[in-house]
């Protein structure tokens, strides 16, 4: 759920700035926002810092079992940062060198040096390329040799007695440096590259270390960040942010310890207010999901977390639909986990989860590994079937978001508006099954889109709003075909997971066709089998990611309002391992 949030103003002494922001940091509570753009030259310094101990730190493998350097995290910040300023400039060099080197490769072994010399004694050499359609005859008082050819180009050397002698061609640049001395250079230089890359792994172990000296750097910025966008009127200093209403007693408190003046209220309606999400253990794993994709609820919107942890488990199960694959995702689940003890827990419940519903769908649908067994629902072998399931799974889905809508918006009258977007949504279901499966269509069916129809008009728009809003109902007949396209398109449902079993299927048929009559033939059957099962298995996750996902952050998320215009909410702390608020987001 979305915590409650108050907004804070907070009045210190302008002397006692840095005291007051260092407490504040301690306290760790407060979301502080800028009253003016910060900016001041340590601000700037600090965050070049910053910038380039991250890239320090990017450098730096985690080996824990490596042994320290011992030299200070600031020592080997600036020693890595210089290795590596080394390195690119060896790569750089490095390129030039091996893309000059290549130019030349086809006039073979020469010294350009010869060629400048011979020109003192009146023997001019030129080199050109030319096409091979374009083929050129030496000039009179010239000799033509040809060096090399491949399938576009010949590469020629003119010699002359006179300088104005040449072909009408572009002349080929001559090098500074012979192939020879390319060679060496070039070797030279791989040498000291892997010299440099040799001294970076002295600093192998010191990546915790310089982690830390990151965190301090960063609680800095943030630090400077915020003293730089307080309000000040002398001998008064002031600043704004928000705080969790339920930490608003911690607050007070502090204030009377350290003599602030606090003014907490509500945010107003123009307000950018923070979203902070506490959500109880079993919810929890959808985090990974909606961190993956890095969308947030605006304030005022809704969590919907609850929900899409329910139906993303549905829609990951029906998407994948093998009772294998799901069995191989769990065993590679639990020894994930055993790996990483020390990981957030959330994406292998989630994926404990999800793979628990593939093995269970596959197990009703006798989908395993692309192949179909005895045992199975029968209801589910017919595609007809399915697909319905699939609007039914819609209609009960988009029902779910109006009702929702419905509770949020009692007493006041836009709630019957979503009521009768609930009669819409499940008259859009029959004429689905009527036009896709050509099922009848109830006899009932225009007094529910009638009784939709009057309902929304009626209640879709307060009064007091019409006049800035007149276009939704403009756009009513438009939203109705939406609301038609968006019950139809979880039929994807059914679709991506017939597609994910045909593709399996069509592997197991050409290892089959191979057969394991010999050891070649069995090792070419047993590859045929492990790509294309590895394959058809990224290719059903990405489904997933794109269906799965969608049909919660689109689809659902419109029909309830959710348009994910959120800003996370970033207490004013010091940094920590880990997660400093457990189930908070």
């Amino acid at each position: 759920m979305i915590v409650e949030m108050k907004r804070l103003t907070l009045f210190c002494l302008a002397s006692a700035v840095t005291d007051t922001l260092r407490k504040l940091q301690d306290l760790g509570v407060v979301h502080v926002t800028s009253l003016k753009p910060p900016d001041s030259r340590a601000l700037e310094t600090a965050r070049n810092h910053l910038a380039y101990i991250r890239r320090v730190l990017e450098t730096l493998p985690k080996k824990p079992a490596t042994p320290p350097s011992g030299f200070p995290p600031d020592a080997v910040v600036s020693l890595v940062w210089t290795l590596l300023q080394d390195k690119k400039d060896i790569e750089d060099a490095l390129a030039d060198l091996r893309t000059e080197r290549a130019r030349i490769q086809p006039f073979g072994s020469f010294d350009p040096a010869q060629i400048r010399a011979l020109r003192e004694h009146g023997v001019f050499v030129k080199l050109y390329v030319v096409s091979t359609e374009a083929e050129k005859r030496a000039p009179e008082g010239a000799v033509l040799v040809e060096i090399s050819r491949d399938k576009n180009n010949v590469h020629l050397a003119l010699v002359a007695r006179e300088e104005s002698i040449g072909l009408d061609a572009p002349e080929f640049r001559l090098p500074e440096r012979s192939p020879a001395d390319l060679d060496d250079q070039i070797a030279e230089f791989e040498r000291r590259l892997a010299d440099c890359q040799e001294s970076l792994k002295a600093y192998e172990g010191d990546n915790e270390a310089v982690a830390r000296l990151r965190d301090q750097v960063e609680d800095n910025v943030h630090f400077l960040e915020a003293r730089d966008g307080m309000g000040n009127y002398a001998p008064v200093a002031y600043l704004r942010g928000y705080i969790p209403a339920d930490h608003g007693a911690q607050l007070l408190e502090a204030a009377r310890r350290e003599g602030w003046g606090v003014q907490i209220e509500e945010p107003g309606a123009d307000d950018d207010v923070p979203t902070l999400i506490r959500n109880p253990a079993w919810v929890r794993p959808i985090q990974a999901v909606l961190k993956a994709i890095n969308v947030l609820p605006g304030y005022r919107e809704v969590d919907m977390s609850p929900i899409f942890l329910v139906f993303f488990s549905i829609f990951f199960s029906m998407l994948i639909g093998d009772a294998g694959y799901g069995a191989l995702f769990l065993a590679g689940t639990w020894w994930a986990r055993r790996k990483m003890p020390d990981a957030p827990p959330e994406p292998f419940a989630l994926l404990t989860l999800t793979s628990a519903g593939t093995i269970l769908w596959g197990a009703l649908s006798g989908s395993y590994f692309g192949m179909t067994a005895p045992w199975r629902l029968e209801w589910l072998a017919q595609e007809t079937n399915v697909m319905g399931l699939c609007f039914l799974i819609a209609a009960v889905h988009l029902t779910i978001a109006h009702a929702w809508n419905i509770a949020r918006f009692f007493p006041d009258l836009r709630a019957l508006a979503q009521l009768g977007w609930i009669f819409m949504t499940w008259s859009m279901y029959f004429v689905a099954h009527y036009l896709v499966l050509g099922a009848s269509l109830p006899a009932a069916i225009g007094w529910m889109i009638g009784l939709g129809a009057v309902l929304i008009l009626l209640f879709m728009t307060p009064v007091k709003q019409l006049k800035e809003e007149w276009h939704q109902h403009v756009m009513f007949p438009l939203n109705i075909v939406s609301n038609f396209v968006d019950v139809v398109s979880y039929i994807r449902l059914f679709a991506v997971g017939s597609a994910t079993f045909a593709v399996a299927s069509v592997f197991n048929q050409m290892a089959a066709d191979i057969g394991m009559s010999g050891v070649l033939s069995g090792l070419i059957a047993a590859l045929i089998l492990f790509f294309g099962h590895a394959l058809n298995i990224v290719l059903g996750a990405m489904g997933v990611l794109v269906h799965g996902v969608r049909l919660n952050t689109l689809e659902f998320s419109s029909h309830l309002g959710v348009q994910w215009t959120g800003r996370a909410y970033e207490p004013f702390a010091r940094k920590r391992s880990g997660s400093a608020n457990e189930g908070e987001r």
